[in-house]
């Protein structure tokens, strides 16, 4: 199997097509036609996770988020960018990114998932963007029961792996309605109010967009690693249910650059 098999595949779920205009999704670095021996999945790519990936094996890292956003002028190893680029060329890694396109399905995207793992049922896209509703932002679904709001950001902190919940003030309504958005989905909001939603779980909400709640419902800032980490397993689940000549494994490292005191 050559890697463009295996991105081919990954692009038939997500096409590359429905990334965000300011995305750097798909092969980064490596031949499309170089034979895989196994795919490491992550969040992220870094220079530990190239380094893992080699020492797994692995002559592919499948990761969520790009290692390059922007044009690189220069390869001198200045900052962790262009160190994770050259010992990926040295090592011989290949680096693909499933960024927004993955965010921007309805199915086997990171949002199902994220739903997926609260339980939500009757799932439909928060703000779809065909009339299949297959392409589209967010996700909301409808939790088994209703929860109260303490009761609710508990299992949401279990449910997330989350060491900590940012949230606006509590109304004192029960939560049956949830949207998501994995990463930052703050812009999704007036698509969460439209929807009935009670508590709205994204990440990096910023001080004053907080306020925009206006107590319509609670928005949940679980943080951005935090919201997006099963993405990984997701990626793995995929390629080895695809793929059974090579190994497929998940990273085990925590790529999450935040830390939390408390």
């Amino acid at each position: 199997m050559t890697i463009r098999q295996v991105t081919d595949f990954l692009e038939g779920i997500a096409p590359a097509h429905l990334q965000e205009s300011y995305d750097n999704a798909g092969l980064i670095v490596g031949d499309p036609a170089e034979e895989v021996t196994g795919v490491l999945t992550s969040l992220d790519c870094t220079e530990a996770i190239v380094e893992e990936a080699a020492a797994r094996g692995c002559n592919v890292v499948v990761a969520h988020h790009p290692i390059v956003f922007r044009g690189l002028k220069r390869l001198n190893g200045a900052n962790y960018v262009e160190r994770t680029v050259i010992k990926a060329i040295r090592l011989g890694i290949a680096i693909y990114a499933i960024h927004t396109n993955l965010d921007n399905v309805r199915f086997r995207g990171v949002n199902e998932r994220i739903a997926q793992r609260l339980g939500l049922t009757d799932l439909r896209l928060l703000r779809a963007k065909n009339e299949e509703q297959t392409i589209g932002s967010g996700m909301v679904g409808e939790l088994p029961r209703p929860l109260d709001e303490r009761d609710f950001l508990a299992y949401l902190r279990e449910r997330m792996q989350a060491p900590v919940v940012r949230h606006t003030p509590l109304l004192g309504t029960p939560i049956r309605t949830v949207a998501v958005a994995g990463g930052a989905g703050g812009f999704l909001l007036p698509d969460a109010k439209q929807a009935g939603a009670q508590a709205f779980v994204t990440a990096d909400y910023k001080y004053h967009e907080f306020f925009d709640a206006d107590g319509e419902l609670v928005i949940c800032d679980i943080g951005h690693y935090e919201s997006e980490q099963f993405t990984t397993q997701l990626l793995a689940d995929l390629l080895s249910k695809e793929f059974t000549t090579f190994a497929v494994l998940s990273t085990e490292r925590n790529t999450n650059p935040v830390r939390y005191f408390v």
